[in-house]
């Protein structure tokens, strides 16, 4: 029964909340610009319009392009299930799953690629091969950073390196969590292509990755697509707040109320860094193309240095 309570629970915390995320990037950045800027709910109401509309689809597309908005969004899902919103409520743990966890991302992605491929476009073509070359920058970093934070319970399942978190009370007093804190801040926002990796504002061709692989989509696929990939930044800075800044092992009371606490302040620790990414993308500019194996750099020095001083200051 709780296993059942922790997906439920899992999958409508996480798709609820993956397009408020987006909406308070938006909003926070058209106040620094002093503009009003669109509602933040305004990727519900979007999402909502393309559900209904209809599906266009090109005549020299095979069964990749058709099934890959299903690919994309599942998978983001499936993921999520992986890294626990609240530790109150224990999910179905193995080891390992932080290494399944990036499989499953990465499926996802493979799937995108080839779709952009699949109609002959031109922005499709280049937007894969930009996409393609990013994504194999910036795993390592992923893979040593999350291996760095599974060396204390000597676990790669995620919920068992949230425990060993809690016991720690705040890891960031410690170089090790401080470094690959900063270099999940890196991954994310090459993750999930914000400035200064990539604008995901623009239609320009020149600077286009990921919107020049959906550009061929419309209605309910580029729903899917849009939602799939605010899941899949969701569940990185799940992994963020969750494992370097725990707050559930300062909850006293027990049952339905310590999960509701929980999932509150998370929902605070989500909003503060959605500030944060909105802050750092209107304080930088879009980097050029061969400037991003830079920022994959300082990601993989910072994780690499963070497992590095694990042996050499301990525990």
């Amino acid at each position: 029964m709780a296993n059942v309570l922790y997906a439920v629970i899992q999958i409508f915390v996480i798709i609820m909340l993956a397009p408020l995320v987006n909406g308070i990037i938006k909003k926070v950045k058209a106040f620094t610009q002093k503009r009003k800027g669109a509602p933040v709910l305004q990727m519900y109401f979007d999402l909502l319009k393309l559900i209904k509309k209809s599906v266009v689809v090109s005549d020299v597309s095979s069964w990749i392009f058709k099934v890959t908005p299903y690919i994309v969004f599942s998978s983001a899902v499936a993921a999520a299930l992986l890294v626990p919103v609240t530790t109150m409520i224990m999910p179905v743990g193995f080891a390992g799953d932080i290494i399944l966890m990036v499989y499953i991302l990465a499926l996802g992605r493979f799937f995108m690629m080839l779709a952009a491929l699949d109609t002959g476009s031109t922005f499709g073509g280049m937007g894969a091969s930009r996409e393609a070359m990013i994504s194999s920058l910036i795993e390592p970093s992923i893979l040593i950073t999350l291996f760095t934070v599974a060396l204390i319970p000597n676990s790669t399942s995620v919920y068992q390196i949230m425990g060993s978190m809690k016991a720690a009370d705040f890891p960031l007093i410690h170089p090790v969590y401080i470094l690959t804190f900063i270099a999940m801040l890196v991954i994310i926002i090459a993750e999930t292509s914000r400035i200064p990796v990539d604008d995901p504002a623009t239609h320009l061709e020149l600077t286009m990755v990921h919107e020049a692989m959906i550009l061929e989509y419309s209605g309910r696929n580029l729903a899917l697509i849009e939602l799939g990939a605010a899941v899949k930044q969701l569940v990185f800075i799940t992994l963020l707040v969750n494992i370097f800044i725990p707050h559930d092992q300062f909850i006293s009371i027990a049952g339905i109320g310590a999960v509701a606490i929980s999932l509150l302040i998370y929902l605070i620790k989500v909003i503060f860094v959605a500030v944060v990414i909105a802050i750092v993308e209107v304080s930088t500019v879009k980097l050029r193309l061969f400037s991003i194996p830079n920022i994959a750099a300082l990601a993989f020095i910072l994780s690499f240095l963070g497992f590095l001083q694990y042996f050499i200051l301990g525990r």
